[in-house]
């Protein structure tokens, strides 16, 4: 639906010709000489890339209005991840693109909140931190504690970390799902 650029606000979704953007940041700009004009920061819903844009005042610009359902994420099918809506009980196959980084965070039984635009996934919403076991990493040495020394830790979902040096496989840790950096030991 269309709106004008002066009501745009942070977390709005727009429907622009180079794709879904949600405004990060915007701001009114009204110079002494010449018309008014709304300085935006975007994001881009699929690569996550940040552009400047530039709009007329009272431009008219489409939004989309993303529709947010939460899922259970079932197990994996080939290349594709099977989710539950927890009120339809309606089954819906991924692919495993669609997800993006977020695929490396799921295992089976979790939730997630995936927003859909015209029956197209845009982005998954994960719990800031997940609690993931250690499958393989090299073991920790007695008396290794080098302040601040890290390894590579392969965990369940396939996803590698760099965590401290005392983490061993079988150990249970806590991922920021925003960054992807070890948290602590769960």
């Amino acid at each position: 639906m269309p709106i004008s650029t002066n009501d745009l606000r942070n977390g709005m979704t727009l429907d622009l010709p180079e794709g879904l953007f949600a405004v990060v940041e915007f701001q009114h700009v009204k110079p002494g000489k010449g018309g008014a004009f709304v300085r935006t920061k975007l994001r881009n819903s699929r690569t996550k890339a940040v552009i400047e844009r530039t709009f007329r005042a009272d431009e008219k610009v489409e939004q989309a209005v993303i529709e947010k359902r939460e899922m259970q994420y079932l197990y994996r099918d080939g290349d594709q991840y099977v989710f539950m809506d927890n009120t339809s009980y309606e089954q819906l196959n991924v692919e495993s693109a669609a997800l993006g980084d977020a695929a490396s965070y799921l295992k089976e039984g979790d939730s997630a909140v995936l927003q859909m635009y015209g029956g197209e996934i845009v982005d998954v919403d994960l719990p800031a931190a997940v609690e993931l076991t250690v499958t393989e990493t090299e073991p920790g040495i007695q008396g290794d504690r080098v302040s601040g020394a890290r390894k590579p830790a392969t965990l369940e979902t396939g996803r590698v970390v760099q965590v401290p040096l005392f983490v061993n496989s079988g150990d249970r840790i806590k991922v920021d799902t925003r960054s992807g950096e070890y948290i602590t030991r769960a």
